[in-house]
């Protein structure tokens, strides 16, 4: 054998001595799992937390701005208001609003006329001139099994108006379908004569509730959610006796109440929302026990009086 194959050799006899020696044993690589296991598993567990954190937070914050606009957009509404429906009134004219059928899903919380500004409805020459129509407008609280919507509750809008123009027939096609004017030539005060009005009979309304906003509170009233109260006017709806000024079915729940003194043109609005329906689908619900429960029950109200200007003989 000469030098240089003796050489080749033990490099080869050296290499295979190598490739047997090298890697993890068996025991080297279940301890390393072990211990990547008990790192990780931590590390993995605080972000899901701190993520699901963020999450409700973010769900609270968007139930926080919808409720403010929400409740922005109806302050603006109520200011235009001549006549607030207190209670007794609601339960009055409740038959002569959409839904009624439907009473156990849908409830007119607040209804009022105003008298409404239309810039520019008018023709008049070559050019517009602006007039005013009175409205009747019902915010209701829903609470159905449309899936469109959430498993909470929601607040909707409906809206009828008079017509407007320079000649009956004008006037008569600008009018929406079951609007009729009150009067105010019918014996009585003020409130008493507003409670008599009904709608164009023989007419079905056209226009539809209109969801405003979603994710309202729906817990029903019970020990852990009880029924408030008012400081001044009347609670509509009501949580309890008989009539159609109380909550019946899916409606009995404060996530949407007012406090109404219809002689004075006054309303205080009350909304609270649901931010964990957005983000689980079950255990949905308000209890005013549970501190941490609360936070994601954003709540706001305000107090609107309306311009009224409304007289009676």
């Amino acid at each position: 054998m000469n030098p240089f194959q003796w050489i080749l050799m033990n490099q080869l006899k050296h290499f295979k001595s190598k490739q047997k020696i090298s890697g993890f044993t068996l025991i080297e690589l279940l301890v390393a799992l072990l211990l990547a296991f008990l790192v990780i598993t931590p590390l993995l567990g605080f972000m899901i937390n701190i993520m699901d954190t963020d999450r409700k937070e973010q769900a609270k914050i968007n139930s926080e701005q919808e409720i403010k606009a929400a409740l922005d957009f109806i302050a603006r509404d109520l200011q235009q208001a001549v006549f607030i429906y207190n209670a007794d009134g609601i339960k009055a004219i409740r038959k002569q609003l959409p839904k009624y059928d439907q009473k156990d899903n849908y409830f007119p919380v607040l209804v009022f006329w105003k008298r409404q500004f239309i810039p520019g409805a008018l023709t008049v020459g070559s050019g517009t001139d602006d007039t005013f129509v009175y409205s009747l407008v019902a915010y209701y609280l829903i609470k159905d099994n449309d899936s469109t919507w959430s498993k909470a509750a929601r607040i909707g809008r409906f809206q009828i108006s008079n017509g407007y123009g320079l000649t009956d027939a004008e006037r008569e096609s600008t009018r929406d379908a079951g609007f009729q004017l009150f009067d105010l030539k019918d014996e009585g005060d003020l409130k008493t004569k507003m409670n008599k009005w009904t709608k164009k009979t023989g007419e079905n309304y056209t226009q539809d509730v209109l969801t405003l906003v979603d994710y309202i509170d729906q817990t029903s009233i019970s020990t852990t959610n009880t029924a408030p109260t008012c400081s001044m006017g009347q609670l509509i709806p009501k949580y309890s006796g008989s009539g159609d000024d109380v909550a019946t079915g899916n409606v009995i729940t404060r996530g949407f109440y007012v406090c109404v003194d219809s002689d004075n043109t006054v309303a205080e609005v009350y909304l609270r929302g649901n931010a964990l329906a957005r983000i689980q689908q079950n255990n949905l619900n308000f209890n005013q026990n549970i501190e941490q429960n609360k936070v994601y029950f954003p709540q706001a109200s305000i107090r609107v009086k309306g311009r009224g200007f409304l007289f009676t003989q």
